[in-house]
C-alpha cells in the first residue's frame, strides 16, 4: 500500500532546485519555518499563513472512552490538539486542479 507523502527531503530538494540555495540553506530554511510556528503555537497563538490557512490550539477536556473490543471505559485525559483550517483561497485551489498537479 503506498501513499503520496511529501517528506522534509522532499521539500528541501524543491527549494534546492527552485530558488537556488544550497541543500543545507533550504533544510535550515524549512526548519526555522517549522521552529516558527511550533513556538507560537506552545504559546498558544494562532498562526495564520495568508491564502494557506490558519493553525490553532484547541483545547480538549477530559471524557470517558471505550475501549470497542472489551467495552472497558477510560478516562481519556485533557490535552491540546492543533486544528488546521485551509483559507478559501487553498480550498478552491484543490477543487479547481484537482489531481492536475499530483506530487511525485
Amino acid at each position: 500500500m503506498s501513499k503520496k507523502v511529501l517528506t522534509k527531503e522532499k521539500v528541501v530538494s524543491h527549494l534546492n532546485e527552485n530558488i537556488g540555495l544550497s541543500k543545507r540553506e533550504c533544510k535550515f530554511f524549512f526548519e526555522s519555518f517549522v521552529n516558527i510556528i511550533s513556538s507560537q503555537l506552545i504559546k498558544h497563538k494562532d498562526v495564520k499563513i495568508v491564502n494557506f490557512g490558519i493553525f490553532k490550539i484547541k483545547n480538549k477536556k477530559a471524557r470517558i472512552g471505550r475501549n470497542p473490543k472489551t467495552k472497558e471505559e477510560v478516562i481519556i485525559s485533557q490535552r491540546n490538539v492543533i486544528r488546521f483550517k485551509p483559507s478559501n483561497f487553498l480550498i478552491n485551489l484543490i477543487n479547481t486542479s484537482s489531481g492536475k498537479n499530483d506530487t511525485k
